[in-house]
């Protein structure tokens, strides 16, 4: 399981440095434009990225309170993407220094409506990963429909081919 893990940490930092480049050869304003999805721009996509694998390391660390980016942040698409990048690293340090009885471990956590879940911390973290594949797929279409056309392919199977 751990080996899996890391790989899929690594491959999360691998996919989203991809796309990211993509997106900050944007002007600003396409960056911020509105295009129907479950985030209406692209800058919000990576915001709510970078918001939720921050809300889930601090489930995971235990905090009591979860304090997400978006709170109280007004910054550019850079500083969301190395917000984001940053993020991306720590999940692959701790998958690479972790071990197999903390992934196993099963903790208690709340969402955001404040239900309750016990889980092991394998299945989140894969949750985690899952999450940003969902969220790149999303940015990929939205750079569609504002005319890009050299979009690079961040699937595993071709991360793992380079490996």
């Amino acid at each position: 399981m751990k080996e899996l893990l890391n790989q899929f940490a690594a491959y999360n930092v691998w996919a989203n440095q991809k796309i990211t480049e993509a997106i900050l050869a944007l002007p600003e304003e396409k960056q911020k434009e509105e295009i129907p999805s479950s985030f209406n721009s692209i800058y919000r996509t990576v915001l709510h990225m970078w918001d939720a694998e921050t809300a889930w390391w601090q489930r995971m660390k235990l905090h009591e309170r979860i304090i997400v980016p978006s709170e109280n942040f007004s910054g550019s698409m850079r500083d969301v993407t190395n917000g984001l990048m940053q993020q991306n690293q720590q999940w692959l340090d701790w998958t690479s220094s972790t071990s197999d009885n903390m992934l196993e471990h099963v903790f208690q956590y709340q969402n955001s409506k404040k239900e309750q879940f016990k889980q092991p911390i394998y299945q989140m973290v894969l949750h985690v990963f899952n999450h940003g594949t969902y969220h790149r797929g999303q940015l990929v279409n939205m750079l569609r429909q504002l005319g890009v056309d050299k979009i690079p392919q961040t699937d595993f199977i071709v991360w793992s081919r380079k490996k």
